[in-house]
């Protein structure tokens, strides 16, 4: 799940990334890289131990004041690196050691949930007050957009049911329904859902029909590319409407098809940028999100 706002706050990055669990992380480390931009667009990703991001706290004997004066020093070093070679790599070490110092100073106070009251927990449930759990995780999040943070990016695994479905689905739903509703709503009432848009989505679907022994306690489905739902609030979207419709064996989509290229252009307009102009060269071609493809889908534009 992923959301963004419109304004930025100077003490946190424009870009961070939770995940709920462990399992596989060097793969789905790629999932929220830079891409093609420079890499001063990474994203920040916190983590669900002690220190959410690594390596913020000075190291013994060094106080915050001889950090700042470290940094200016460095500072100084890397912009005449840059003046001799223009590499653009240079301004993006420059961001990242800003960006560290202004985390140390902010980092702290964001991730102290001592000043939540106790609706919030009724609200989101008590997994809230676990670090690591994806409760935890859109809490945090909710506290970053307070904050101006212009993009997180959640990421809650173990959907890949190819067997044990009616037990790891039920689990999977326990641990993200209630919190789901409950950012949607608590970004309402603080006031925020309006120019904050939510997008859950996954990468492909489940076929309706089995995969391995059909009994009621194991079966699986397996990958289904061909059709498959995402929900979007806020930010400017339409409340209390579904749009496309699949046959009887939800195989393929009959009604309203939307791609990719659609869903990402009409992402990209609720955040105030025309999909076809927004370009970035790199490698010496011109690049667009949307490729050559895309077009807004009108019917859930508020």
């Amino acid at each position: 799940m992923s959301y963004g706002l419109g304004s930025e706050n100077a003490n946190l990055p424009a870009f961070v990334a939770m995940t709920s669990n462990k399992t596989g992380q060097a793969l789905y480390d790629r999932l929220w890289g830079a891409g093609f931009l420079p890499s001063k667009h990474q994203g920040v990703r916190f983590r669900s131990g002690k220190d959410p991001v690594l390596y913020l706290s000075n190291p013994e004997g060094i106080s915050t004041n001889l950090r700042r004066h470290t940094l200016d020093h460095l500072q100084e070093l890397n912009q005449i690196h840059h003046n001799q070679f223009l590499d653009p790599e240079i301004q993006t070490r420059i961001a990242q050691y800003e960006m560290a110092y202004r985390m140390q100073m902010s980092v702290p106070e964001l991730t102290d949930l001592s000043d939540e009251p106790e609706s919030t927990f009724k609200l989101y449930g008590e997994d809230a007050r676990k670090p690591g759990t994806y409760a935890y995780n859109t809490l945090m999040a909710r506290r970053l957009a307070e904050r101006g943070v212009r993009f997180t990016q959640l990421f809650h695994r173990g959907w890949d049911t190819h067997g044990n479905l009616p037990t790891q689905l039920a689990e999977r739903c326990r641990e993200t329904d209630q919190a789901s509703t409950a950012l949607i709503l608590d970004l309402k009432q603080r006031g925020l859902l309006d120019d904050t848009l939510v997008v859950w989505g996954g990468e492909f679907g489940r076929t309706v029909y089995c995969q391995g022994k059909l009994t009621d306690k194991t079966y699986g489905r397996d990958h289904h590319p061909r059709c498959f739902t995402i929900w979007l609030a806020g930010g400017g979207t339409k409340p209390g409407q579904h749009l496309g419709k699949t046959d009887d064996f939800s195989y393929n989509i009959l009604e309203d098809p939307v791609s990719v290229h659609d869903l990402h252009a009409t992402i990209l307009h609720l955040m105030g940028l025309d999909h076809t102009k927004l370009t970035y060269k790199f490698q010496g071609r011109h690049y667009r999100l949307t490729d050559v493809h895309g077009e807004l889908i009108h019917k859930i534009l508020a």
